[in-house]
């Protein structure tokens, strides 16, 4: 990582902001507020942050910011996935096709493919590195608000406030129950993904698996009826991962993440391509998780009635795995509301900020949401005469719009025009 002599961020700006939850949304939101002269308290509730999780993506439209941030790339960029294709089977193995990423998407900049717990520990030291005010073990049980500040009580009853909050401990968000005026639930989406990531060892010994891991890194999918399975070689095929999104009934709690049952995984996929098989027995039983996928309706809003209150992240708008935008949308929320704090010119501008940051956010973010749907179905009620006819039907899409895409400089050239949209609306 960078000294801290490296970190350079604009003059004190004279905003107070208080960010909850230490995800990549909290995260991104400490550091650019920081970035932008603000003065930042970040709170979580876990009282240590252990490298947890498997695969994430950061889409080109994200993974720009790491650059920003000195020593985080350099960082990252050892530990990422380096394989430029993506390989496509049918369910029993047959191949499909490859999709290559283009030289056109390249120039949008770099995917970053790696561990979630080993790229969120990199993000977590930048923070510590900047000396960013950062509390573990606070665990928020309330918000609240006033016409001139936002506040939060935690657990032990202190309370902190500050001219805005930004709540981003996910779907559990408290902050929900403040920007609704209710206390919703979860909705299950029909579905559920296995999930897991250990050391290749044993696949380089097996003949059915070895190519996979021989060459260095690797990123294949089987496609079959309501269910898809993806295996990504990493660290130079040292390492494997793989998810396996199929249907589920069962039913949800808040918490939906539970220990995973190999002989489980196998009855799922009774039938699949002997690889697929031989890659799930391989998995040690302690590093195989079962996530049920969970969903919320779209909010009618992520901001509070004052203003002084922002979800952002998945508190706001949860993704399924296949946008494949779920963790950068959540680092665009902290990087546009920072620039918008910036734009607007001090504490008595907060709540403008506030404002503009959400119409600028709201209808991108939902436009990407629904891309998760699109592709799920497009795989699970995949028509294969129809594919074998045009086998890149399958490829996943790159749209410019949303990779290709600043979210910073965008902010910075947009918040004159939508403030004056805004306040056209009221008049």
């Amino acid at each position: 990582m960078g000294s801290t002599t490296d970190i350079s961020r604009l003059p004190p700006s004279g905003v107070s902001v208080i960010v909850v939850g230490a995800g990549f949304a909290g995260l991104t939101a400490a550091i650019e507020c920081d970035r932008k002269g603000h003065s930042v308290i970040l709170f979580d509730k876990s009282p240590a942050l252990k490298p947890l999780g498997d695969i994430i993506s950061f889409g080109q439209n994200s993974s720009r910011f790491f650059a920003k941030w000195p020593g985080v790339k350099e960082a990252i960029d050892p530990i990422i996935h380096k394989s430029e294709e993506f390989h496509f089977h049918d369910w029993r193995g047959k191949f499909v096709t490859t999709q290559s990423f283009s030289a056109e998407h390249k120039a949008w900049g770099p995917r970053v493919n790696g561990h979630r717990g080993e790229i969120h520990q990199v993000l977590i030291q930048h923070v510590l590195d900047r000396g960013i005010d950062f509390q573990l073990g606070r665990n928020i049980v309330d918000y609240f608000e006033t016409d001139s500040h936002a506040g939060v009580r935690a657990a032990d009853g202190e309370t902190f406030t500050a001219d805005v909050v930004l709540a981003a401990e996910g779907v559990r968000s408290r902050g929900r129950r403040l920007v609704l005026g209710f206390e919703d639930q979860p909705q299950p989406s029909g579905y559920a993904v296995y999930r897991t990531w250990y050391p290749s060892t044993q696949l380089l010994q097996n003949p059915l698996t070895k190519h996979l891991v021989e060459h260095g890194d690797s990123h294949n999918g089987w496609i079959g009826k309501d269910i898809h399975f993806l295996a990504a070689a990493i660290k130079d095929g040292k390492e494997m991962s793989w998810v396996c999104t199929h249907k589920d009934d069962g039913d949800i709690e808040e918490n939906w993440q539970y220990p995973g049952d190999v002989d489980t995984v196998l009855k799922v996929l009774e039938g699949w391509d002997p690889v697929v098989l031989e890659l799930v027995k391989a998995t040690p039983p302690d590093r195989l998780f079962d996530y049920k996928l969970v969903f919320r309706d779209p909010l009618p809003t992520f901001i509070s009635p004052k203003a002084r209150t922002a979800l952002i992240g998945d508190a706001a708008h949860p993704f399924l795995p296949t946008s494949i935008q779920g963790a950068s949308q959540a680092m665009e929320d902290g990087v546009v509301l920072a620039a918008c704090l910036d734009k607007a010119g001090g504490k008595q501008k907060v709540q403008e900020a506030v404002r503009v940051w959400e119409k600028m956010r709201y209808d991108r973010v939902h436009r990407i949401q629904k891309t998760g749907v699109t592709t799920r179905e497009m795989w699970h009620k995949a028509d294969w005469d129809a594919i074998w006819k045009n086998p890149e039907s399958l490829h996943l899409a790159r749209e410019k719009w949303i990779l290709d895409f600043d979210a910073e400089q965008d902010a910075y050239e947009s918040y004159e025009r939508v403030r004056d949209g805004l306040s056209s609306a009221r008049s």
